[in-house]
């Protein structure tokens, strides 16, 4: 796989007193959708090629990132950073740290961190097609929603508010990544008390990760979901990474092997029970014999159960069929967050495929957590996502493709034409999947007949 192109960006910590500035991130955008962050973003070719006139405080850093750093700034907040120099608002303008993205994010971004402390807050003009909200709060406030789990925060945001909390805001503060790479697996706590550890897995590609979720307050039940390393190098290295918060039950989402993949060894190792749907068990079984299981205690999981607890609020079993006909979700009784398993894809596609696989219900599957709202939803591969725009889009992407398959049905086409019509310029590895889309399609169609037996 090519190496990912990291790309420079800047974001500013702006402090009136002690006072901090941030922002919610609107749903619809690619990066980071609805997290809550301070103003920033990348460094453009406009920004390298920029010739207006920085004040004296521009010469201090690097000017493309000055450049950066005003023009998002005048974008988002409507704010001249010179104009604010010139009224004498400033007290001074330090760097304060830089983070990395880590590679198992698709989009890679190489952030300096910046602090502006403001003697006056200024009238902010915000930029709706960015930011949903926004709001100044001092850092101990932020991370009291925070630790409520009322915020999506990335790694280095929390990091920086952490820094200001411990009243560390000079120049030597840093604002890195944390607790990002432990013992070789990453580990994401973008909603406190989820944690989403980035396993390397025989996923399809392009993803190459299955996140695997350590759920339950400490004090109670915790629960690991979808371990699935893809080799004992892996599995070693994903039970070193949750030694130290521990666990009592393996979840499976459902019966997919990358989402289960040495579930057994891993309940045999720790005698932990595998809690799951009836009808993934079945199919693990019909898979790979009865012997996975033997020796393990089995749970089994509907609509309705409750598997652990997350800060004290239950987290409750919802039923959602269509691709996999026992897949299961993970939400709270508030509506936090929902663990949605593969009803979407951070990265790729999801494949509906025969016989566990069912278009009708896939669509039903997707528009009742649509209906219900969570506030954050987290796939099994890719990062967790403010609100339920990814969802929307992947119903609205599957009804036009439906619409498509119907069409060219109609047209007299065969499958295999429709295949190199739809898929134009995809990957030949990925055909037979597409295909198994189609064919998904149509006997949906068929079922409610919209198409002909």
């Amino acid at each position: 796989m090519p190496a990912t192109k990291i790309h420079d960006a800047v974001t500013v910590v702006l402090l009136h007193e002690d006072h901090i500035f941030m922002l919610r991130r609107q749903q619809a955008l690619k990066a980071f959708p609805g997290y809550w962050a301070f103003p920033g973003g990348k460094v453009d070719q406009s920004d390298q090629t920029d010739t207006e006139h920085l004040g004296p405080w521009g010469s201090a850093f690097d000017n493309n990132l000055m450049h950066a750093l005003a023009r998002e700034l005048h974008e988002e907040l409507g704010l001249s950073l010179n104009q604010l120099f010139d009224d004498g608002d400033v007290i001074d303008l330090k760097k304060i740290g830089q983070a990395l993205t880590p590679p198992i994010i698709p989009v890679r971004f190489n952030t300096h961190f910046f602090r502006l402390r403001l003697k006056r807050r200024p009238n902010v003009q915000l930029a709706l097609s960015e930011s949903a909200e926004c709001d100044w709060a001092p850092a101990e406030d932020w991370l009291r929603q925070f630790r409520d789990g009322q915020m999506l925060l990335a790694p280095p945001t929390l990091g920086s508010l952490r820094l200001f909390e411990s009243g560390a805001d000079t120049a030597s503060g840093n604002a890195q990544m944390e607790d990002v790479d432990r013992d070789g697996v990453p580990l994401i706590e973008s909603i406190n008390g989820v944690r989403q550890f980035y396993v390397r897995s025989n996923t399809l590609p392009p993803a190459a990760h299955t996140s695997a979720f350590l759920l339950g307050d400490m004090d109670r039940h915790r629960v690991l979901v979808d371990p699935s390393p893809c080799d004992e190098t892996e599995l070693e290295r994903l039970l070193s990474a949750t030694q130290a918060f521990g666990f009592q039950e393996i979840f499976l989402t459902h019966h997919h092997p990358d989402h289960y993949q040495f579930a057994d060894q891993i309940a045999r190792s720790l005698n932990v029970p595998i809690g799951l749907s009836a009808d993934s068990e079945q199919r693990i079984r019909a898979e790979r014999g009865d012997d996975f299981f033997d020796g393990i205690t089995i749970k089994h999981y509907a609509e309705g159960d409750v598997l652990t607890y997350w800060l004290g609020r239950p987290i409750k079993i919802l039923s959602v069929p269509g691709h996999d006909e026992g897949q299961l979700a993970l939400m709270p009784q508030d509506k936090s967050w929902c663990i949605v398993s593969d009803l979407f894809q951070g990265i790729g596609t999801v494949v509906i495929a025969k016989p566990e696989g069912h278009m009708g219900r896939y669509f039903q599957s997707l528009q009742r957590i649509i209906d219900l709202n969570p506030r954050a939803v987290y796939p099994s591969h890719g990062m967790g996502q403010g609100g339920t725009n990814r969802l929307q889009e992947t119903l609205r992407h599957r009804q036009m493709r439906e619409q498509q398959v119907e069409q060219l049905y109609a047209s007299g086409q065969s499958i295999d034409q429709m295949l190199s019509q739809i898929y134009q310029g995809v990957d030949a590895r990925l055909l037979p999947l597409a295909r198994m889309n189609i064919e998904s399609h149509l006997d949906k169609l068929r079922e409610e007949g919209r198409v002909s037996a």
